[in-house]
């Protein structure tokens, strides 16, 4: 019975109930597919906004590659050849016979290599001194190094060419190497790193007797693989790309580096840019290698001390 005393059948209420649960159902299947449909747009629309601007970067280098395998005749034509139609590794055999480039790849290699070991191991200690260690002028002492960032290298050549000529190291591979042993910038990064560490990590290792330099190869080496990972990355690829201090330091093929032996395959014969061409392809297949393995620890490891936590 209702309030009014009329009698209801018992089973009309719940037929309703029945169909108002089947429709809510399937307003809630139709919801879930307008939104499966609408993420899936979105994601095809971001996808092809990637792949389009993912083109037009690219877009130098894969033509570049193109030329690499375009015999001369081809490039210097009235017609627009953007694919070689009769591809050739011969400018490739070419440019490996007419200078030296193995030899200059070998000469990056180690100047990059060790360049790049020498920031990590310099950058690391220091770092661990800002963020663990108490001293007098902590403070001051970073905001110099720090400030080191906002000199040119341009500035500063000059005197570090008189200096490293009185000292007799020109044309040699400490030349090239001992300036970089360390940067401001690898300094800032790891200590931006172990400040997300606390204080309390280094306290009980000194308690349990752990010296200063076994904390770092043991404890903080370990933690900070991402931050190594995207410093070796970024000291590597910029070690690699050097021009103007190797270009100043250097005079013969024993010591140049890929990026001042490659101008000796430009002369005033056309046939010399497909050359050249082919020699820039070689030697940037180590440093876009590089980046390809390393990319995601670069990424982590420049955004890793962002946020503590």
């Amino acid at each position: 019975m209702n309030q009014s005393g009329a009698t209801v059948a018992p089973g009309r209420n719940f037929y309703k109930n029945q169909i108002s649960k089947e429709e809510l159902e399937a307003l809630k299947l139709e919801m879930n597919k307008k939104a499966l449909i609408k993420r899936r747009s979105q994601t095809i629309f971001r996808l092809a906004v990637n792949v389009l601007v993912a083109f037009v970067v690219l877009l130098p280098l894969l033509y570049a590659i193109s030329i690499a395998f375009m015999p001369s005749g081809e490039l210097f034509s009235l017609d627009l050849n953007l694919f070689p139609k009769n591809p050739t590794i011969q400018n490739f055999v070419s440019a490996l016979k007419n200078v030296p480039l193995l030899q200059f790849i070998l000469n990056s290699f180690l100047v990059a290599g060790l360049i790049t070991l020498g920031q990590i191991i310099t950058c690391s200690l220091s770092a661990f001194a800002f963020s663990f260690l108490e001293f007098k002028g902590k403070g001051i002492l970073f905001m110099i190094v720090m400030a080191t960032m906002m000199v040119p290298g341009e500035a500063t050549i000059i005197s570090n060419y008189l200096t490293v000529g009185n000292l007799g190291m020109l044309d040699t591979y400490s030349v090239l190497i001992i300036p970089y042993l360390t940067s401001a910038m690898g300094i800032f990064l790891f200590r931006q790193f172990y400040m997300t560490f606390p204080m309390s990590l280094y306290e009980s290792a000194k308690l349990d007797g752990c010296s200063n330099l076994r904390f770092i190869l043991k404890i903080l080496i370990p933690l900070t693989k991402s931050a190594i990972g995207a410093m070796a990355v970024y000291t590597f690829i910029n070690a690699w790309n050097m021009y103007m201090w190797p270009l100043l330091v250097t005079g013969s093929d024993k010591m140049r580096t890929v990026q001042i032996g490659i101008s000796m395959l430009n002369s005033v014969d056309s046939q010399s840019i497909t050359l050249m061409i082919a020699g820039v392809v070689i030697i940037i297949i180590p440093s876009i290698s590089i980046f390809i393995v390393g990319q995601k620890q670069l990424i982590r490891g420049m955004f890793s001390g962002a946020v503590k936590g």
